[in-house]
């Protein structure tokens, strides 16, 4: 059992000795050289040919590390070293840091705690038999067209984490000599040259293990802190915690276990939720991040100078953002920083989290094996963001892996009878009015949609809706306030459709059916509205909201509408 432990872990920075040792770079030079002058392999340079970024422009044997000293110029991420007093509760915390560090997409958190169990004792102890089964990513980049698109495999074989410690380190040391302790900027400059060469070769990556490897005995500092993944996705200030069900890599963490050259592929998180992501044990990982509210102008880039329209499914950034989604884009920061995309980046030792903002999309790599371990929430400033990412889901078609509205609603009548007995904190203002704005945006959208509807037909039943979310049979939105239901489909609608022009031949036999609580809650919204500058807030929002269809509706519907106004029906 010691052995093993001693085998996971890992030096929390690497030694000064290793940055000085010229001795030990000139082998792995030597060995790198000597590797190379074998291959006959082109370069793969992101982007496709016909007017994209060029992919095969070099001879590989004409590459030097030279030509990667581009990598030294990437900016770095903002650091956090907390006291041990503001280290108490992780969401407190990244409320403080956010309006600093979600500018850059991602930042770093050097724990001030550290764990008295290994990662591999807590998984052998805790999770009896504990396996995984590895994906195969080929490393190199790809054309993107319909002949070139990269896929990771899954390979099929169990490994023990001892196991595939073992295998990644014989990988790591067949390479460089030595399994362990490579300098950060050098690895760094290795990965995108090996991407670069587009050769054959793959790595294995153990990706969305179920499982996780704080420990939970009392006597553990950082188990027994609110950082430890398997309560934090639920504490008092996560709207998660009001999900009814768990969710895997939601709610509940995940593991992944790397080798050298591992990599997570560019993304977004689902429903563009805040990650925490945490460096258990072994070798560094490099992270990079895209801001934010930079994202659009990255999938603008991915469209146009990455990937080949012939594969799109859709079109505009849309098309872009589904394949993006399947987590297999690998583009050089280099590219995008010459494209005008800014990216910064982050190299996590053990002890540290990285913390990944909404919309933000991050890649990296490993510098050789480790285990990390990763799992989402969300705060109050989040909610914005959770209603873009619900629309552009609802436009694609896409299945929620969360019921955005049910939370929000949630959220909202929790803060409501909060407010009622005390006034809330400054510290807390960000987070209030974010919830305030996007319910009262939530429920006028509901009621404009509803005083449509009467408008637009003679005769419309009005039910009361059985507790709980229901989806749009044609847009898979995840409908909480209300929903219609027609016998021309077999199943419920959402109200934010064009319903004179979908196809319904059914005639007035549609019901309404809304929540049993909806009085309550508009007038929540309207309490809301009330609060200084927020009514202004609300409607300026409410501009920018993409439910068109009912805009476009009001030149033909009679009458002048005006928010929260009775909405008879029959």
């Amino acid at each position: 059992m010691a052995e093993a432990g001693d085998r996971l872990s890992c030096e929390k920075r690497v030694p000064e000795k290793y940055k000085r040792n010229k001795d030990v770079l000139n082998v792995v030079e030597e060995v790198t050289k000597t590797r190379s002058a074998r291959r006959v392999k082109k370069p793969n340079l992101h982007g496709p040919s016909h007017g994209k970024v060029s992919q095969k422009t070099k001879a590989a044997a004409q590459i030097s590390m030279d030509e990667f000293d581009w990598t030294d110029t990437i900016k770095e991420c903002p650091v956090y070293r907390p006291s041990k007093e503001e280290f108490e509760d992780p969401l407190v915390y990244v409320q403080k840091i956010a309006p600093e560090a979600s500018k850059y997409g991602i930042c770093k958190i050097v724990s001030p705690l550290g764990s008295s169990a290994p990662a591999g004792v807590v998984l052998m102890k805790e999770q009896k038999r504990f396996k995984f089964t590895t994906k195969l990513q080929p490393l190199r980049l790809a054309e993107w067209n319909n002949n070139d698109m990269i896929t990771f495999f899954m390979r099929g074989r169990n490994y023990t984490i001892r196991d595939f410690e073992i295998m990644a380190n014989k990988a790591t040391a067949r390479r460089y000599c030595i399994s362990g302790c490579l300098p950060p900027a050098y690895v760094e400059k290795e990965f995108w040259k090996e991407m670069t060469v587009a050769k054959r070769g793959t790595v294995e990556y153990g990706i969305n293990i179920d499982g996780s490897a704080f420990s939970s005995t009392s006597s553990d500092p950082l188990g027994s802190s609110k950082w430890n993944f398997k309560i934090l996705p639920r504490l008092q200030r996560s709207t998660l915690r009001l999900l009814v069900n768990e969710i895997p890599g939601v709610t509940d963490p995940m593991l992944y276990i790397g080798m050298l050259f591992s990599m997570f592929a560019w993304h977004v998180e689902d429903h563009y939720l805040y990650s925490i992501n945490y460096h258990h044990c072994g070798a560094a990982k490099t992270w990079y991040g895209v801001p934010g509210h930079e994202a659009l102008q990255f999938e603008n880039f991915i469209r146009h100078r990455v990937y080949n329209e012939e594969i799109l499914s859709e079109n505009g950034v849309n098309g872009a953002f589904n394949i993006l989604q399947e987590r297999t884009t690998m583009v050089s920061p280099k590219i995008l920083l010459q494209h005008g995309v800014p990216v910064y980046k982050a190299v996590q030792m053990p002890g540290e989290f990285v913390i990944t903002f909404p919309r933000a999309y991050h890649s990296g790599f490993s510098h050789g094996f480790n285990c990390g371990e990763a799992v989402n929430f969300a705060i109050g400033e989040w909610f914005p963001f959770g209603a873009a990412a619900s629309e552009r889901y609802a436009l694609l078609g896409k299945v929620p892996i969360i019921p955005y509205e049910e939370l929000l609603c949630a959220e909202a009548m929790l803060l409501s009878k909060s407010l009622a007995s005390r006034p809330y904190c400054t510290s807390d203002l960000i987070d209030v009015r974010c919830v305030m704005t996007s319910f009262s945006c939530l429920l006028r959208s509901y009621h404009r949609a509803r005083w449509c509807l009467e408008k637009l037909r003679t005769s419309l039943k009005m039910c009361s809706k059985p507790r709980g979310s229901f989806t749009c049979i044609l847009c898979k939105r995840i409908c909480y306030v209300a929903y219609l239901e027609c016998k021309c489909f077999a199943g419920p609608i959402c109200l934010f459709h064009d319903f004179e022009t979908f196809n319904c031949l059914c005639g007035s036999s549609c019901s309404l059916f809304v929540t049993e609580d909806i009085s309550t809650m508009e007038a929540v919204a309207q309490m809301f509205e009330a609060e200084e500058g927020m009514r202004y807030e609300v409607e300026q929002k409410m501009k920018s909201l993409p439910y068109l269809w009912i805009q476009t509706l009001f030149p033909r519907i009679q009458g002048k509408y005006r928010p929260y106004c009775e909405v008879p029906f029959r």
